[in-house]
């Protein structure tokens, strides 16, 4: 029993986490859209300083962009919440009812690796290169802490009850 509990914490904590960050982007969306703006207009590259992807500054593009990633935030949160929710009501139950319950716990956790891996270290680090600058590099390392708890929640709460 303890360990369903500390599955279903720690899936709320992955839905806390995406809760918390898109809201902290919602109130904060020009700061946002500024870093955003920043990151695809990869200003300050003297590292690597020939891009392989065009820098992108159509404003358009840049809103689609940022709300690309409030969406996946957004979606983190809500699969993340479901998913400890059905953890949360399963846990009395059978084994096998316990593990069917799993579903939304695991999209929840996969898809914040979609966000934080898949978009701000793959495309963000190594498409857009945002490591090159102290802003950038801000963003990239942290996605990278996010990506890496979530993965862990993910492969934990995977695990055969």
């Amino acid at each position: 029993m303890a360990i369903r509990l500390l599955k279903v914490i720690l899936v709320i904590f992955v839905g806390l986490q995406g809760a918390l960050y898109v809201a902290g982007n919602l109130a904060n969306y020009d700061a946002a859209l500024g870093a955003v703006t920043y990151v695809l207009g990869m200003d300050g590259h003297t590292v690597y300083a020939n891009h392989i992807f065009p820098v992108v500054s159509h404003s358009l593009l840049i809103t689609i962009a940022l709300l690309i990633i409030l969406m996946g935030e957004f979606l983190v949160a809500a699969l993340s919440l479901k998913g400890a929710w059905d953890l949360w009501q399963a846990r009395h139950g059978s084994s096998q009812d316990f593990n069917a319950a799993k579903k939304f716990a695991i999209l929840g956790a996969g898809t914040a690796l979609v966000v934080w891996f898949g978009g701000f270290i793959v495309l963000g680090g190594a498409l857009f290169q945002m490591w090159q600058t102290a802003a950038g590099a801000a963003s990239f390392n942290g996605a990278f802490i996010y990506a890496a708890t979530s993965g862990l929640v993910l492969l934990f709460v995977n695990a055969p009850d």
